[in-house]
């Protein structure tokens, strides 16, 4: 079970976050998880938003490029060893994980990773016997 994360390239200067922020305001799109990782040049803000396709449309009209890249979206408690009893699921079954970032719900004692897998379908099956709890975008639009 995936859900949709808008990935949207960046120019290394001031005000480009703070440009996309604005768009999304200014369409009344919320963001529910992010992660920016930067270099020299670039930044690539990864985001979970309200409405993806809406969020896509927007940047592109304003001359962003950013696309959607399946990711999954778990829960994890929100304890020491949360984190790694979802990693050694997915390492004893031999997946790798390319990039994964969390936060922590504001209900409950439960965390939320995002995951980039390799190979998304197994490591759903993998997870889904350990007895994960996969998060739809209806999930993290109500966080």
């Amino acid at each position: 079970m995936t859900v949709k994360q808008i990935s949207v390239f960046l120019e290394n200067k001031r005000g480009r976050l703070a440009d996309v922020t604005g768009i999304l305001r200014e369409k009344g799109i919320n963001i529910r998880a992010l992660a920016l990782a930067d270099t020299a040049d670039f930044g690539v803000l990864r985001i979970i938003v309200s409405d993806a396709e809406a969020c896509i449309k927007a940047l592109r009209e304003r001359g962003f490029i950013a696309q959607a890249t399946e990711v999954l979206a778990v829960q994890m408690a929100d304890r020491p060893g949360g984190l790694h009893s979802i990693l050694t699921v997915l390492d004893t079954t031999g997946i790798n994980v390319e990039y994964m970032y969390a936060f922590v719900e504001r209900r409950g004692d439960a965390a939320v990773v995002v995951l980039k897998i390799d190979e998304p379908t197994k490591a759903s099956e993998a997870l889904r016997q350990a007895g994960v709890t996969f998060l739809t975008a209806e999930d993290l639009r109500a966080l």
